[in-house]
């Protein structure tokens, strides 16, 4: 598979003044230069996104993803290294770049258009569906200046994405846009991998990281930490940048071993189960039967509001399903001491294979993790002796039926 965009060898560099001179009369007055210290935004990066691939940069603040961002666009030029693309590019890096604010929407769209290379018959051509995308037809006369943040950034990103560009940018303005145009974002990604198209974007949003890119790369003040398998490459992330524990849990066997958790542990989660249709301890389920995740917990001091979380990932990391107590609008007044949770599925729906189990306890904002344990629990999945459905993880009970030949 060739490569959209190759970033080799890439350092950039600001100056951050301590004193600086406005103007050429303060220069001859002061009789000094200005003073200032360099600040490396980014050191020696290099990896390649394969083309159709979705990519995502992850890090902190400051870690250089935008500024890696600006270099691939060509908006800031690296002092070492170089950046190379292939295929016509567009970037959305800010809220309503190129926008101005006293041209109505109308009037923008041909101008940030033009600004990134669409003809104005061609964007005549796509007037209507940028407008229908953007979901703001009865303001698209307005002045932009009275848009919201919200509507400029679905305005911008209708725009980005109707230049049918092979490489898009989009540096976290999604975070702006409400849930029903995030989730037109996703299916219009899903639309670019499926033509070839590359996608490159950069977000705090871990979830959506998660099950939306196919690979990442992760910066750390300027560095390259890692970059590979999204899955792999943001499990990485999470793990070193929370506090970090070493300590014993029970299995679902019930045998004792060692994992690697995170979190602040004014909670913590001693013991996960997996039952069955007894309600007895079961570790091999066939397809359709009823499943229990029991979480054991120990509350060292009071939590108010406290929201439990599970996923199942395939033992390449895959993560096929996530769920929390808060979403599944069940959270306790409060936990303070030991107890236990109950997380029931009617009917496991999922193909022959070995799964994992990943427990968390979070608080009400599901922002501060009191404890999270990885691959805390396993459980197969076997043959029931019925006709199995032909590929992937999940089972559906597909039945076929009505055969009708028409002459």
């Amino acid at each position: 598979m060739s490569s959209a965009v190759v970033v080799d060898g890439v350092s950039k560099r600001f100056r951050l003044y301590r004193e600086r001179n406005q103007s050429l009369k303060a220069a001859l007055m002061r009789g000094k230069r200005a003073t200032f210290d360099e600040f490396w935004a980014l050191r020696d990066v290099s990896f390649e996104i394969p083309e159709g691939t979705t990519f995502g940069l992850i890090g902190e603040n400051g870690s250089g993803k935008s500024t890696l961002l600006k270099c691939v666009a060509k908006i800031l030029q690296p002092d070492h290294g170089q950046v190379t693309t292939h295929g016509r590019l567009a970037a959305l890096l800010e809220l309503g770049s190129g926008f101005h604010p006293e041209l109505s929407g109308r009037e923008n769209v041909f101008l940030n258009g033009s600004i990134l290379g669409l003809s104005r018959k061609d964007l005549e051509r796509k007037f209507d569906e940028i407008v229908d995308f953007s979901g703001i037809e009865a303001f698209i006369d307005q002045p932009v200046k009275n848009y919201s943040s919200g509507m400029y950034v679905r305005l911008g990103f209708a725009i980005a994405i109707n230049v049918d560009p092979d490489i898009l940018l989009v540096d976290e303005v999604l975070a702006v846009g409400d849930s029903a145009f995030q989730q037109k974002c996703m299916e219009k990604f899903a639309a670019f991998r499926a033509s070839g198209k590359t996608v490159v974007v950069v977000s705090h949003a871990m979830g959506t990281m998660r099950s939306m890119c196919d690979a990442a790369a992760w910066l750390d003040h300027g560095h390259l930490v890692e970059s590979g398998p999204v899955g792999r490459t943001v499990d990485d992330y999470v793990d070193k940048t929370s506090v970090s524990r070493v300590e014993s849990v029970a299995t679902t066997s019930g045998a004792v071993e060692t994992v690697e958790r995170v979190g602040t542990g004014e909670a913590v989660i001693t013991r996960v189960e997996i039952l069955g249709r007894e309600g007895t301890p079961q570790s091999a389920f066939r397809a359709m039967e009823p499943f229990t995740v029991r979480v054991h917990y120990d509350a060292r001091e009071r939590i108010p509001n406290p929201v439990f979380g599970l996923a199942i990932d395939v033992l390449d990391g895959y993560r096929l399903w996530g769920f929390h107590s808060r979403d599944g609008e069940f959270v306790a007044d409060h936990i303070d001491g030991t107890g236990s949770i109950d997380m029931v599925v009617p009917a496991l729906m999922l193909q022959p294979g070995t799964f994992d189990i990943t427990a968390s306890i979070v608080d009400s904002t599901t922002t501060h993790q009191f404890d999270f344990v990885r691959n805390i629990a396993r459980f197969d999945v076997i043959d029931a002796g019925t006709p199995r459905e032909s590929g992937g993880v999940v089972f559906l009970g597909g039945r076929w039926q009505n055969l009708v030949t028409q002459r």
